[in-house]
C-alpha cells in the first residue's frame, strides 16, 4: 500500500456520459515497473470495482496522454460501467514491457502488477474488486485469479469473447493458465456468432470444465449484434459484441452485483 502513495496522476477532462473525469496513474507495482491505467470513479459510493483487461498486444497508449487508443469492447465500455457504481481500472501494458503483453499475459510479473492494482483499488474503495477480461485479456485476468487468490487477489472473475483455440503464438487459456487453482465466482460471456479462429463458441464450455474450484461460474451465451466493421478478432465485431455492448455489460452488472 505504501507504493499505492506515489503514484503519478494525470487528470485528463473527458466526455464520457455519466461519469467522472478520467485520470491516469502510474502505478509502481515491481522495482523499476510501473503499471499505467485509466482510472474513473463513479457519482455517489461505489458498489464495487472492476480491473478491465483489454485484448490484442495491451498497449492502449497511456503514455501519450488522452483516451486510450483502440476501439476493444472493453475500451468502448467502460463508461457504462462507472454508471452501473463501479470504480473502473482500465489497465495498459506495464512499463517493463514496452512492445506489448504478448507472451507475457500469463507470468507472474504480469500477476503481480494487477494484484497491485488490486490493492490500490481497494485504498480508493473498501468493496469487492473483480477482473473483466476479453479476447487476449481473458489470459491476463484468469492468470492473476489462479496466482493470487483473495484477500491478496481479486474477488471475482469475468472472461469475455475468451480464448478457446490454439494458434502460432498463444493457447487455449485453459492450457496457458491452472483454472483449477482459480476458486473466486467466474463468469464467462461469449457470443454464438464469434467470427475470431481464436475465440470459437463452441469450445468455450471447456473452460467451466476446468473450473473446478470456482464457487460459482455461468456461461452466458449471446449473439447477433450490428454489421462488423472490422476485422472478426477485433473489437467491432461479433468477437468484439459489436451492437450488443449495452445488454451484454447489463448482463455483466447484474451477475456482479448479485454475487
Amino acid at each position: 500500500m505504501r507504493r499505492c502513495a506515489f503514484a503519478t496522476i494525470a487528470a485528463l477532462i473527458l466526455s464520457l456520459g455519466t461519469a467522472r473525469a478520467e485520470e491516469i496513474v502510474n502505478l509502481p507495482t515491481r522495482p523499476g515497473v510501473t503499471q499505467p491505467f485509466w482510472l474513473m470513479l463513479p457519482e455517489g459510493k461505489p458498489v464495487a470495482s472492476v480491473i478491465l483487461l483489454a485484448g490484442g498486444e495491451g498497449i492502449l497508449g497511456a503514455a501519450a496522454g488522452g483516451p486510450p487508443k483502440t476501439n476493444n469492447f472493453l475500451v468502448r465500455t467502460r463508461a457504462m460501467f462507472v454508471s452501473a457504481g463501479f470504480v473502473v481500472a482500465l489497465l495498459d501494458n506495464p512499463s517493463e514491457w514496452p512492445e506489448g503483453l504478448g507472451q507475457h499475459r500469463n507470468s507472474e510479473g504480469h500477476a503481480r502488477d494487477i494484484a497491485a492494482v488490486i490493492a490500490y483499488l481497494r485504498g480508493r474503495a473498501p468493496v469487492p474488486v473483480w477482473l473483466v477480461g476479453t479476447s487476449r485479456g481473458t489470459i491476463s485476468a484468469a492468470n492473476a485469479a489462479a496466482r493470487f487468490p483473495p484477500p491478496e487477489g481479486a474477488d471475482g472473475l469475468v472472461l469475455t469473447s475468451s480464448i478457446t483455440a490454439t494458434s502460432r503464438t498463444m493457447a487455449p487459456v485453459w492450457d496457458e493458465v491452472e483454472l483449477d487453482k482459480i476458486a473466486v465466482p467466474t463468469l464467462l460471456v461469449h457470443n454464438r456468432e464469434d467470427g475470431c479462429a481464436l475465440t470459437p463458441f463452441s469450445r468455450a464450455d471447456r473452460i467451466l470444465e476446468k473450473l473446478s474450484h470456482a464457487p460459482r461460474k455461468e456461461l452466458i451465451a449471446v449473439e447477433g449484434g450490428a454489421t462488423p466493421t472490422s476485422d472478426p478478432c477485433e473489437g467491432r465485431s461479433r468477437h468484439g459484441f459489436i451492437g450488443i455492448e449495452t445488454p451484454v455489460v447489463e448482463a455483466i452488472v447484474k451477475w456482479i452485483k448479485s454475487g
